[in-house]
């Protein structure tokens, strides 16, 4: 009796002890398998009317030798050619081939039947961009002219979300972005073109309006770094959640026949990028919080000599890409799997990634498939229609 009183004393701390790490580790399976949060914040950007082409292999051989299109095609090609496409593109856009391609994702490489395009019908800008951020190819034709824009965009939806609400912002070097997202209706915060920042008494904001008013010749697109300026400002003293920075002189520089400047600004765009994620990763309101998309808004032509082209009738014009980094965001670098996506599915990408669902009457498209780090919340994430 006595030794059978002595092993059940003995062997209650013993199941005690068991039940308890039952316990800790059906707690800690069930926080494992909560999904980590998705982003809190998104950055889109965009380049107006940059090919895949100089994306994913850098320089074109026809284009950079050819003086109708290059100034100077000696310094061009020291600046920007190279034996092969891998180090051709990283010489153009060093900060999508170090660190994108390493941290995040590349979508668009044809080469690898790996294709983004346009549905809409006519492959120009003001259709592209109410295609990517309404999720809706409108069969209306709207040239490029200042109509306000019928339909529901990502950005007033969010806008209305008492997460987002008063956290939404939008900066653009062309001047029909206001129109495009129709702030006359959504009331959103969109500086386009040469639009002065609010006087609020910022030195930085004063400097900025300043320069811009000194431009004589002013076009319907704003330099990019002027664009790039006032969103950096804008971001670091208000700390959005929801940024659109859409910079403009690739195309303009493209239609204007300038392969070099064409380049040239491409790079720059690249550096701009580049510094922002830098600043976003040293912050700690953005740091590790955030997400970029980087994309274009219609493709241009492949032959040599319709490059500088895009619309209906030229041939490349509806091919883009696009790019992503940010928390949870798989490290897939160049994505060379077979697949079709549409840049019609930008906006529920967008919602997406944010753990949102962009509701809309005429959005139908699916968010675009992107494959995520294990342990984040990929249930919005859908396989494309």
């Amino acid at each position: 009796m006595l030794g059978l009183y002595a092993e059940s004393i003995f062997a209650k701390p013993i199941k005690m002890k068991f039940v308890f790490c039952c316990y800790f580790l059906l707690i800690s399976a069930a926080a494992i398998a909560q999904p980590a949060p998705n982003a809190e914040n998104i950055f889109i950007i965009t380049t107006d009317g940059f090919r895949w082409q100089e994306v994913f292999t850098g320089a074109d051989s026809d284009l950079i030798s050819n003086p109708r299109y290059v100034e100077d095609t000696t310094l061009l090609k020291q600046l920007y050619w190279d034996s092969t496409a891998e180090l051709r593109r990283q010489k153009l856009m060093p900060f999508f081939w170090n660190i994108v391609a390493q941290q995040g994702q590349l979508y668009g490489n044809r080469l690898y039947e790996n294709k983004v395009d346009v549905a809409n019908f006519y492959k120009i800008s003001y259709p592209g961009y109410n295609e990517m951020f309404t999720g809706y190819p409108d069969p209306v034709f709207i040239p490029n002219i200042p109509v306000h824009n019928r339909n529901t965009n990502i950005f007033e939806y969010l806008n209305a979300r008492k997460e987002y609400a008063g956290k939404v912002a939008i900066f653009s070097s062309w001047n029909i972005f206001s129109a495009i997202l129709n702030k006359h209706r959504t009331h959103l915060p969109v500086n386009s073109g040469y639009e002065n920042l609010p006087d609020d008494s910022s030195y930085n904001n004063e400097m900025i309006n300043v320069s811009q008013d000194l431009i004589v010749h002013k076009k319907n697109t704003r330099y990019d770094l002027l664009t790039y300026l006032s969103a950096r400002e804008y971001i670091e003293h208000n700390q959005p959640k929801v940024v659109l920075i859409g910079f403009g002189e690739t195309d303009e520089y493209a239609h204007g026949k300038r392969y070099d400047l064409y380049l040239q600004q491409a790079a720059n765009v690249d550096k701009m990028i580049a510094e922002l994620w830098y600043y976003v990763q040293t912050n700690p309101f953005y740091r590790n919080k955030t997400t970029f998309i980087i994309t274009t808004d219609h493709g241009r032509g492949k032959n040599p000599t319709a490059w500088y082209k895009h619309g209906i009738l030229t041939k490349g014009s509806g091919e883009t890409w696009f790019a992503v980094i940010g928390p949870g965001i798989s490290r897939g670098g160049e994505i060379k799997s077979d697949q079709q996506n549409y840049q019609k599915q930008m906006a529920s990408t967008i919602a997406s990634l944010l753990g949102e669902q962009f509701d809309s009457r005429k959005n139908n498209a699916d968010p675009i498939f992107i494959p995520m780090a294990t342990g984040y919340n990929t249930a919005l994430l859908r396989h494309p229609k």
